[in-house]
């Protein structure tokens, strides 16, 4: 009897487990893009981009699990995006938060980020704290992206091959000009240590303070500069090298590509600043082509042809990185079987980003362990690119990102 009744459950177990799996699957997960759609647009709608086309290719699923996009506005305001976070920490079917180009909301809310295990991703800000959170169990940010802890260096080395003999820094006064700071002030040879000076700025500066920072560059005896800034005050400070007359080249971190910097300063202007910024080692208009980039930038264009009539896309960094970021996640993720306990999911596709060994073809490069355990000895550990994966790139006279060859 008792083997008949084992045997009862037993069958019963199996032709009603998978329903009782099913039960527990939600119907769909929601993927947030949290950025700033008011001051810089054409970042937040390359990323959004780049991420769609990449869930587009695998189905618009996550895990098997249908996904919707909820589209947020922090509009460069740090306190709206933490309204945006606790608005997608209140979603029970909210997967992963994905971050826009600002740095600052990511540093500021960084502990609370990781406390209230907020999965996120980060495909542009570039401040290095973003995921050094010392928990390694409690830190949930990844980036694909440039690294200021890697930048500072990469522009110093640029600018003294371009025999500048002393950079003068200007920065905005934000979380991430003062992570750019250290960075850039611990590249610098020992003789120029005490030499260089710094100048920051807000947001918001007008065309004579602009003049005022190219101008005290030039009195503390700097002979280029190296800058940090977004697209608008990065405008003014290179058109005021155009209108003061100085001999001052601009070599830049890549924030002023998030918004309509090429279109707002001719090329002339931008010439006249020899002004070179950072970027990523890949794009689409002066990169080499290929079958697979081919049949993304075909993707694309099918799905958003307003924006990819041809290769010269705004802000393409945006677009490459949430693709490819993108692509890491719904590969780590494929075997997961993930349920209704959103925590539980959270944690599950964090684990399976830090130890994912399928190799991922994305458009920058092939990605095989991106994202490992973090810890003070691992400091790169949520970080998929290195210094190798960066170049320094012009706008050409077509208003167009043009990466420059690698100085060997």
């Amino acid at each position: 009897m008792e083997a008949m009744a084992r045997w009862f459950w037993t069958v019963i177990f199996v032709l009603f487990a998978p329903l009782i799996a099913l039960a527990n699957q939600p119907e769909v997960f929601r993927i947030y893009l949290d950025a700033d759609r008011t001051g810089h647009l054409e970042s937040a709608l390359s990323i959004e981009h780049g991420v769609k086309v990449a869930f587009s290719q695998h189905g618009d699923k996550i895990a098997g699990i249908p996904v919707e996009f909820i589209i947020t506005d922090h509009r460069g305001n740090v306190l709206r995006s933490k309204k945006n976070m606790q608005r997608f920490l209140e979603d029970s079917q909210g997967l992963v938060y994905v971050a826009g180009l600002h740095s600052p909301p990511l540093i500021k809310y960084r502990e609370y980020i990781n406390k209230s295990k907020i999965l996120t991703l980060v495909p542009w800000a570039a401040g290095t704290p973003i995921t050094r959170y010392p928990s390694a169990e409690d830190n949930y940010v990844f980036r694909l992206s440039v690294d200021d802890s890697k930048v500072g260096n990469v522009l110093v080395s640029y600018a003294l091959k371009q025999n500048c003999q002393q950079p003068h820094l200007l920065l905005e006064n934000t979380g991430w000009g003062k992570s750019n700071h250290k960075a850039m002030m611990a590249a610098l040879p020992e003789p120029l240590k005490n030499k260089v000076k710094t100048s920051w700025f807000n947001w918001g500066i007008k065309d004579i303070d602009a003049r005022m920072l190219i101008r005290e560059a030039q009195s503390s005896g700097g002979d280029c500069a190296l800058l940090v800034a977004n697209s608008r005050e990065g405008k003014l400070i290179v058109e005021s090298v155009s209108e003061t007359g100085i001999e001052l080249p601009i070599y830049s971190h890549w924030g002023i590509t998030g918004g309509q910097f090429a279109q707002n300063v001719p090329f002339e202007v931008r010439e006249k600043a020899k002004l070179r910024f950072i970027q990523s080692c890949f794009n689409f208009y002066s990169s080499e082509s290929n079958d697979f980039n081919r049949a993304v930038f075909e993707k694309a264009k099918t799905m958003f042809p307003a924006y990819f009539e041809d290769a010269n896309i705004k802000a393409p960094a945006g677009f490459i990185h949430g693709y490819d970021i993108a692509s890491v996640l719904i590969t780590a993720t494929n075997k997961l079987n993930l349920t209704n306990d959103i925590q539980s999911s959270r944690k599950a596709v964090k684990v399976a980003l830090e130890s994912m060994n399928e190799r991922v073809q994305g458009l920058l490069k092939a990605y095989q362990n991106p994202f490992t355990p973090f810890s003070e000895d691992n400091f790169d550990a949520h970080e998929a690119l290195g210094s190798e994966d960066y170049c320094m790139a012009m706008y050409d006279e077509k208003d167009a990102v043009k990466l420059l060859p690698k100085a060997i």
